[in-house]
């Protein structure tokens, strides 16, 4: 076996790990926040030791200054904002730190030769 197959395999053990340890931190979440805050610390541990990145499904449920899981309604507040660009704030009511995503918006950007259609982008000489 080479290598990159090793890592490949290895890495790939990591992510299913980490799945299974962040679906049984949801599970435990309301009944015993402490664990589901150990729970989410094994899950990075793991996440740095394999050098892959936590999925941004599970990164956006927990709080980056307090490491708690965010259960909505529990121990989080969720508001959309509009204010300059539309977002969601996302409040940890644990410790108070703010969250922000982003709501982007689904148009289509146009490229320089969709909008002028007629100018042709290269030139023969």
């Amino acid at each position: 076996m080479k290598n990159t197959q090793k890592t490949f395999g290895t890495k790939q053990i990591a992510q299913q790990r980490i799945d299974i340890i962040f679906k049984q931190a949801d599970l435990i979440g309301k009944t015993d926040p402490t664990l589901a805050t150990e729970y989410i610390k094994i899950a990075q541990k793991i996440a740095m030791a394999a050098r892959i990145p936590i999925p941004q499904k599970y990164k956006q449920r927990v709080c980056k200054h307090c490491k708690t899981l965010l259960i909505t309604g529990y121990n989080n507040r969720v508001r959309i904002q509009q204010k300059r660009e539309p977002h969601i704030v996302v409040t940890c009511l644990n410790c108070g730190y703010h969250l922000r995503i982003l709501i982007k918006n689904k148009k289509k950007e146009r490229t320089k030769n969709e909008q002028n259609p007629n100018i042709p982008h290269e030139t023969t000489r």
